[in-house]
């Protein structure tokens, strides 16, 4: 086992216990961007903008709004502290997989000099 293994496997179970568990705690309330895109519109109870002129007066539905992982959570699980623990868990997954994909592609293929040698 190499010397950096133990570290790599240490901070994918501390981002799947984080994405899978910790995430479902998080604010439902809207962040910095969204609060600030509808500064000068008045917003309704069902979230629909009602009046006046602001950045998110022009808003439109993302085409993968519908997306089985959209909304941070899973459509077709009941459960959303399920859905959102799966999605966390799958998106942190598929990010390690693609990360350690372009790790390997990219990795030095020059045979490892052995300090033992003189120079």
């Amino acid at each position: 086992m190499k010397r950096n293994t133990g570290f790599i496997l240490a901070g994918l179970l501390l981002s799947l216990l984080l994405a899978g568990v910790v995430s479902n705690f998080a604010s439902g309330s809207p962040d910095g961007l969204d609060s600030a895109s509808l500064k000068g519109c008045t917003v309704g109870a069902d979230e629909e903008i009602v009046d006046g002129t602001c950045m998110a007066s022009g808003f439109e539905e993302h085409e993968l709004s519908d997306s089985p992982f959209a909304d941070y959570g899973l459509s077709f699980v009941d459960n959303s502290f399920l859905g959102t623990a799966v999605a966390g868990t799958v998106g942190v997954l598929l990010t390690f997989a693609v990360a350690g994909g372009l790790f390997w592609l990219t990795r030095s293929r020059r045979p490892a000099v052995d300090s033992a040698e003189p120079r």
